[in-house]
């Protein structure tokens, strides 16, 4: 073989590699499309589909944010004796690659009930391809934007609370007030860090992802709800961004010329300003979906004229997003329910997950559910198993404490974690 033959040969192995590792990367909140799916299979053999025992485990610290896996690292952020610690592990063995700490308050500065259910980071770091930052949101306003590629060195940072003088969140219902501080996701979208803020500045706004310099504000400037993060849409080709404030929906646009204005709002004020499940998006749709107080799920049509309600149905989620997929809604709290997409009727329920809860679904047409203190199941989804519930595997009580923190899967590795920072990584057999 010719050296340059020989070279383009290696070349395309190398391409080949980094394609399959960016394939089965977890950079986001809710994965690599941020909609909960996956493209790789469950692992499931017929048989059998998680070794018996973890692969490994580590403490990371308390906290509800869920690990990144990125190529052959994993990224963990956890609250522990008076530090926020985010750590880089080897994906194969847990082991420490390297880890930065800064000192932070185990709760918000305005933190008010549920102090027992919580604590430490509830935002799930967001990771840029392009730049290999890393951007962490602590639950007292530090939003720190660090480089991966030199140990987490820290690049910029900011206090929200500090910066843009954010107040406690209001009551609004007969429910006792709650502020949890900080708890979704920072998101990238090209050069800007999109964050919900909730300042009287604007609720959302949009930050240079290298400099931290602030770009806009939104025109919305609603106090932040509780949830994990705003999610993209695309409404009539103009792209747009929706989230959660603690009046309910906003859809602000995201186009040049238009950025920060509101496409639309939509009514949603919950009990404690608890919307925890995130917005889920399907073309220029949403669902958005709350225990708390309205015990229902809504799917919303967006336009650029506003928010027009397709149906409501008598279902709900206290945490867990909801997952579309071929048709069909997914999610789980206390039990795992499938919904019909079109109509919202219930096609089938099953399984026993308690108040916490996250799915994800597989490119097999397979489940993996995370919910009560550590239950793991393999579930067929309504395309296999179109008339009831179908469970082909479980894990029982792999923690003690809520599995808060969102399942993650990545390159045949399944983590899980609860909320006091116990991490277990498992490995699926096939």
């Amino acid at each position: 073989m010719d050296n340059s033959l020989a070279t383009r040969v290696a070349v395309a192995i190398v391409l080949t590699i980094q394609a399959g590792l960016i394939a089965d990367d977890w950079p986001h909140w809710r994965g690599p499309y941020r909609n909960g799916h996956l493209n790789e299979k469950s692992g499931w053999n017929g048989q059998t589909w998680l070794a018996d025992k973890p692969d490994w485990t580590l403490g990371v610290g308390e906290g509800a944010s869920s690990p990144l896996v990125v190529g052959p690292s994993v990224f963990a952020l956890g609250w522990a004796e008076g530090n926020d610690t985010l750590r880089c592990l080897d994906a194969a063995t847990g082991k420490t690659v390297w880890s930065v700490a800064r000192p932070a308050p185990q709760w918000g500065r305005f933190h008010d009930g549920d102090e027992g259910m919580y604590s430490g980071a509830c935002s799930t770091p967001e990771y840029d391809s392009e730049t290999k930052f890393i951007y962490t949101l602590g639950v007292d306003g530090d939003l720190i934007c660090r480089d991966t590629r030199n140990s987490g060195k820290t690049v910029w940072e900011i206090n929200l609370y500090e910066t843009y003088h954010v107040k406690k969140r209001p009551r609004l219902t007969r429910a006792p007030q709650r502020d949890y501080g900080y708890t979704s996701s920072p998101l990238v979208h090209g050069d800007w860090l999109l964050v919900e803020v909730g300042a009287d500045s604007g609720c959302l706004k949009a930050f240079d992802k290298r400099t931290g310099q602030l770009i806009w504000s939104s025109e919305c400037v609603d106090p932040a709800g509780h949830n994990g993060g705003p999610v993209l849409i695309t409404v009539e080709s103009v792209p747009c961004v929706g989230l959660f404030t603690v009046n309910g929906l906003v859809v602000i646009r995201l186009d040049e010329g238009h950025e920060g204005k509101t496409v639309g709002t939509y009514p949603w004020i919950t009990d404690f300003a608890n919307n925890v499940a995130s917005l889920a998006v399907y073309e220029d749709n949403l669902l958005i979906t709350s225990q708390y107080n309205h015990k229902s799920i809504c799917r919303l049509k967006v336009t650029l004229s506003g928010i027009e309600k397709v149906w409501e149905a008598d279902y709900s989620s206290k945490v867990c997003t909801p997952i579309i997929h071929k048709g069909f809604v997914y999610f789980t709290w206390q039990r795992l329910r499938c919904l019909d997409w079109e109509t919202g009727e219930q096609k089938w329920e099953g399984g026993s997950f308690s108040d916490p809860g996250s799915c994800i679904v597989t490119r097999d047409d397979r489940l993996i559910v995370y919910g009560f203190n550590g239950r793991l199941a393999l579930v067929e989804t309504a395309v296999r198993s179109p008339e009831e519930y179908v469970e082909l595997s479980v894990q029982e009580r792999l923690f003690r404490t809520e599995a808060w923190p969102h399942v993650v899967m990545s390159g045949g590795r399944i983590f899980c974690r609860d909320r006091l920072g116990n991490l277990a990584c498992f490995r699926v057999v096939d």
